[in-house]
């Protein structure tokens, strides 16, 4: 199966909060009625000026077959290093289990790499029994126990 990965586009924006919306969490806290709730535009935008958040789109024969973004954050830290966070993974529910969530992250932690990143980290919810699965079967580690407080 032939991916490419790019940039995410204004276009895409129906699609992809579609995508965010398509599990039992995200129809929850997403609305991908039209016209797109004006939040969604104004985060784009800020996505796309700052030059440390990257939302990319992974697509086969020209559909969005997944998404995620990439947040690369300088810490003092780890000798003043960089980490890469992803967040927003989503993989059309079609097209699972066909190794495109593999691609994403190998693309993923690639361009973390390229970026001279020390860690690549990400969080997942614990109702995502699944996700959570795959992660550690990328090698990633329950190392740290998260925290959230909704505002």
């Amino acid at each position: 199966m032939q991916m490419i990965f790019r940039e995410a586009q204004k276009s895409d924006l129906p699609d992809l909060i579609h995508l965010l919306a398509s599990d039992e969490l995200g129809q929850q806290r997403e609305n991908p009625g039209l016209p797109l709730e004006s939040s969604y535009i104004d985060a784009f935008d800020a996505i796309q000026r700052d030059k440390n958040n990257q939302l990319i789109v992974a697509a086969v024969n020209d559909q969005i077959a997944g998404m995620f973004q990439l947040t690369f954050i300088p810490y003092l830290t780890h000798r003043g290093s960089w980490r890469c966070l992803i967040e927003g993974v989503r993989v059309h529910h079609n097209l699972r289990g066909q190794g495109i969530g593999e691609q994403m992250f190998q693309y993923a932690i690639e361009l973390a790499a390229s970026k001279e990143c020390s860690l690549v980290q990400l969080t997942s919810d614990k109702q995502r029994p699944d996700a959570i699965r795959f992660y550690q079967k990328l090698g990633f580690i329950a190392s740290h126990e998260g925290f959230k407080l909704k505002l």
